[in-house]
């Protein structure tokens, strides 16, 4: 069987299917005018393009903004503002305006410039280009700006030079600024940057200079360099806390002995103090650094910070303090601290302290909830796992005024002419605007087309968390149960896999380079196809979802395999490595929840409650929505050991 040419294997077969929608012969041929025309404005062969043939066509204006931005910066205000005006309910508006307002400013015309804009635009060219149009209308306004555009220890956009040349003559960056920025730089190692700053530093900032030499060879003579540095002080909070990063990531327990000595001594700002305890208390929670947690514990409730108290939380538990897991649950901001996770561990905590009936009530709370915690705490009161489904029915009126909808007509249309990121485009920005009504009559739009990806968004975009159905869509189905029985997996656990690697997007693109539904390297599907007797499928073969499920099943087996079965251990190896799996596996806790809990990395962690709790939702859509009879956990899975046991190989 010879192979299509496209990149995509089922890009085409997709695309005719598409373009079998029925469509009268006369909007065909359109469809095909649109889509050179389309191709001729991105390379500017004006004269090819049929106007005659495209001037009704939904899609005209993607043409007229090809136009437009070849036309800029000849182009005034008002041609730009009447293509934002004519275009407001698509994504082709805020493409043009940012086109403008780069075109603008390359070319110095500021006030058209500040005509186009609508406030801060998006990206760091951009944002230089609109501070310096502000300097003269707003100098305020722009002075602000350009010193939040100044403070980062990287170079910027050379757009930016003129914005900071002009502060600096005002003197809204001045040395204190030069020598924050310095220290940025030294922090994030941007060695060529710390010197071209130093130079533009007068004599008055020499112990400053000389603090900075000494520190870059030894982070510990910290106690030893002088506590003030800089004119008044001033480069003293800079310095500290960029030498502090550098030292808690080196050496956690020696930072915090040093930072003991000198913080009583130093005169700095309240941000940099709160930014070398949190870095102190992050990395000493982080490494359990034993010795250092009663000062933790002494500086959290000042930091005040969720993120630092769920770590000592996990500590607790870690070190099976119950009392200790109560008491700062208990400091929780009530949003996080109602949520099925922090409601489960304290009923847990109040269980093993005897307080059965508090416990029951907080398993009750978490058991509520539909998550992988709240399933955990049904499972603890015996009861089915509540799934809180809304109701996805649509009616007709619905779904007639949603087919009318100018942007489902072109992201339609994007889709007949081969387009389909700009129909993604299209279809996300209108579901993430419109009211929830019209959302849901989109999501339905989508179920009825037949397409998953765009599905799933629908429902993330317009925060549809309780649209099951939509949110967890069928796609792919045979080819899970045709891979799960070949490779003795679970089905309904690689469809879970799969929504939370892709959301069902077949052509998935990670930046780490995983590929398609099951996010696989293309080097894991190189080594799993060799095993199998396949050949390589490729960067682009591995996209082909028939291809990407059967790699995935078998390599998501072969964890299953490495595993003695369990499901949560060989999840967290498709995440994070089978060898680092191994290693948490060594030193675990021996309860499923307390090594879900202690999975030392919070996208593994987070990834693997997600999976098992995607497969239980995934098993009761397939029961018509019926959670009975359906598990979290096998009972090998809820009971067993968490330990070097469940490696098979030893």
């Amino acid at each position: 069987m010879t192979r299509p040419t496209s990149p995509f294997p089922w890009q085409p077969l997709l695309t005719a299917a598409l373009l079998c929608w029925p469509l009268s012969g006369q909007a065909a041929e359109a469809d095909v005018a649109m889509r050179d025309a389309l191709q001729a404005a991105r390379e500017q062969r004006w004269s090819a393009i049929d106007q005659a043939a495209i001037d009704d066509h939904v899609l005209a204006g993607y043409v007229d903004y090809h136009r437009l931005k070849h036309r800029l910066p000849q182009a005034g205000p008002e041609d730009v503002k009447a293509f934002l005006a004519g275009h407001a309910d698509s994504p082709l508006a805020g493409w043009m305006r940012g086109q403008a307002i780069t075109a603008y400013g390359e070319a110095g015309r500021h006030a058209d410039l500040l005509a186009v804009a609508d406030g801060e635009p998006r990206g760091t060219l951009r944002q230089c280009h609109y501070y310096t149009a502000l300097l003269d209308r707003d100098p305020a306004a722009a002075a602000e700006g350009g010193r939040a555009l100044w403070r980062v220890g990287h170079s910027q956009p050379d757009a930016c030079d003129p914005l900071f040349d002009t502060l600096r003559r005002r003197g809204e960056i001045g040395p204190t600024q030069v020598w924050e920025r310095l220290t940025l730089a030294w922090r994030a190692g941007e060695t060529g940057m710390v010197g071209y700053l130093e130079r533009q530093l007068g004599p008055e900032w020499d112990d400053a200079r000389a603090a900075l030499d000494r520190l870059q060879g030894d982070f510990a003579a910290i106690t030893r360099v002088p506590r003030c540095l800089g004119p008044d002080c001033r480069g003293s909070g800079a310095l500290f806390a960029a030498a502090m990063h550098g030292f808690t990531r080196a050496d956690t327990e020696a930072a915090l002995e040093a930072w003991r000595k000198v913080a009583p001594h130093l005169i700095i700002e309240d941000t940099h103090r709160a930014a070398i305890e949190r870095d102190l208390a992050f990395y000493s929670l982080v490494r359990d650094i034993e010795q250092n947690l009663a000062w933790v514990d002494g500086v959290l409730p000042r930091l005040d910070d969720a993120e630092l108290t769920e770590l000592r939380i996990r500590v607790a538990l870690a070190d099976r303090d119950w009392s200790g897991v109560l008491d700062w649950a208990g400091r929780l901001p009530d949003a996080e601290r109602s949520e099925a996770r922090w409601q489960y561990w304290q009923a847990r905590a109040r269980q093993r302290l005897g307080d059965a009936e508090a416990a029951r009530a907080a398993y009750e709370r978490a058991a509520a909830q539909r998550s992988f915690f709240g399933f955990a705490a049904a499972d603890r009161l015996g009861r089915p796992y509540a799934l809180n489904m809304a109701d996805t029915r649509v009616s007709a009126d619905q779904r007639a005024a949603v087919a009318a909808m100018p942007a489902v007509r072109r992201a339609e249309a994007l889709l007949r002419i081969g387009e389909p990121g700009l129909a993604g485009s299209e279809w996300y920005a209108a579901a993430a605007r419109v009211s929830a009504e019209r959302a849901m009559a989109m999501a339905d739009h989508a179920a009825r087309r037949g397409w998953p990806a765009r599905l799933v968004q629908t429902t993330i975009a317009a925060e549809l968390w309780d649209a099951l159905e939509w949110r967890f869509p069928e796609a792919y189905r045979d080819d899970f149960l045709r891979w799960g029985e070949a490779n003795d997996v679970d089905p309904y656990l690689l469809m879970g896999i799969a929504r939370r690697e892709s959301a069902y997007n077949p052509e998935a693109l990670s930046p780490a380079g995983a590929r398609g539904l099951m996010q696989l390297m293309p080097a894991t599907a190189r080594q799993v196809s060799r095993r199998l007797g396949l050949a390589d499928p490729g960067r682009f073969g591995v996209l082909d979802p028939a291809v990407n499920i059967r790699l995935g099943s078998a390599y998501i087996g072969e964890m299953l395999e490495r595993y003695r079965g369990n499901r949560l251990a060989a999840t967290a190896a498709y995440n994070a490595g089978p060898h680092r799996v191994d290693r948490w596996l060594e030193r675990a806790p021996q309860a499923f929840d307390l090594f879900v809990e202690s999975i030392p990395f919070r996208e593994t962690r987070r990834y693997v409650q997600a999976v098992l709790a995607y497969r239980v939702i995934f098993e009761s859509l397939a029961r018509g929505g019926d959670p009975s009879g359906v598990a979290l956990l096998t009972p090998a899975e809820r009971q067993g050991r968490y330990d070097g046991s469940l490696l098979a190989r030893k």
